[in-house]
């Protein structure tokens, strides 16, 4: 069909712009190089002598290589089935930190 309502892939397929459900292997390297990376500023902080509570707080949170994969990939949802979901479901979720989560979730 032609003209204004002609049959696109936006229209047969609703929305243009969607969000995998999971995770792509590229996404989550990249996802812990920046936990190392934040890792790495922290530790250069904490070596300058500078102290300040902020950075008594980044201390207490685990690094990269100790967080299990469940934390570094996902985060608490009060909302959601399992209490759990995808960190790349965040909105800005490359700004924030997701490594306390409630104990037992």
């Amino acid at each position: 069909m032609f003209g204004p309502f002609r049959a696109t892939s936006p229209t047969l397929g609703g929305l243009l712009w969607k969000i995998p459900w999971r995770l792509s292997t590229t996404r989550k390297a990249n996802a812990r190089h920046r936990l190392k990376k934040v890792d790495a500023v922290i530790e250069a902080v904490r070596a300058s002598g500078v102290q300040c509570e902020a950075l008594t707080q980044a201390l207490e949170l685990p690094k990269e290589h100790e967080m299990h994969p469940r934390d570094k990939y996902t985060t608490f949802a009060a909302r959601a089935k399992g209490y759990r979901k995808g960190i790349h479901k965040v909105p800005k979720w490359t700004r924030t930190t997701n490594r306390v989560n409630p104990t037992g979730f």
